[in-house]
């Protein structure tokens, strides 16, 4: 069962579901997805991966996030580490199912989660890390707002090549909020009638 927490047009974010392990065990496990992000080498068994979404559960802010229409989970986001002192994230975002690859969801999914971090969370800065093979990845964070900010150089190797990691981050200043800013101010209109 989903929750529809952060409402964007394609898709919502829902606290995580335990009951998906299986699924997201068979999204691990194939290497096309998982070359995508950090765990490539992994070997993940539904055990393993069933303790992994349970401590991902009580960590503070990661979500499913599932397509609107057909209520079906297509991957997970959320901040992997937050800096309430500094006001900064680091975010994660992972889309198992390759049937909604390339379509906008990832996108949406981004800045449901921006949102959410730089006007209820109160952050300032948000940023990422993605290794420079990942050209789709890289595409979608820059037309989300993303900018690079640095690089850690041949972090990464993979079949004989070597590859960089790339940190890119977003400031609140940056991001033009499409929910949660328009929620207050609707409410706010309400309140001066």
């Amino acid at each position: 069962m989903y929750f529809k927490k952060l409402l964007g047009e394609k898709c919502y974010l829902s606290p995580l579901n335990l009951q998906d392990y299986e699924i997201y065990t068979k999204w691990i496990n194939d290497i096309d997805v998982s070359l995508g992000v950090t765990f490539a080498s992994a070997l993940m068994t539904p055990e393993q991966e069933k303790e992994i979404l349970e401590k991902l559960s009580r960590a503070e802010y990661n979500f499913a996030i599932v397509e609107l229409k057909k209520d079906e989970l297509i991957g997970n986001i959320g901040f992997t580490h937050i800096d309430f002192i500094n006001h900064t994230a680091e975010m994660g975002i992972f889309i198992g199912n390759k049937d909604y690859w390339g379509k906008g969801y990832g996108a949406e999914a981004i800045e449901l989660l921006l949102d959410f971090g730089f006007n209820i969370l109160n952050l300032h800065n948000i940023n990422l890390k993605v290794y420079s093979y990942n050209k789709p990845a890289i595409k979608c964070y820059q037309e989300v707002g993303f900018k690079e900010v640095g690089r850690l150089r041949e972090a990464k190797q993979i079949a004989g090549q070597k590859f960089d990691q790339i940190i890119m981050d977003i400031l609140e200043k940056e991001y033009k909020s499409k929910l949660i800013k328009g929620l207050v101010d609707k409410r706010n209109q309400e309140n001066k009638k």
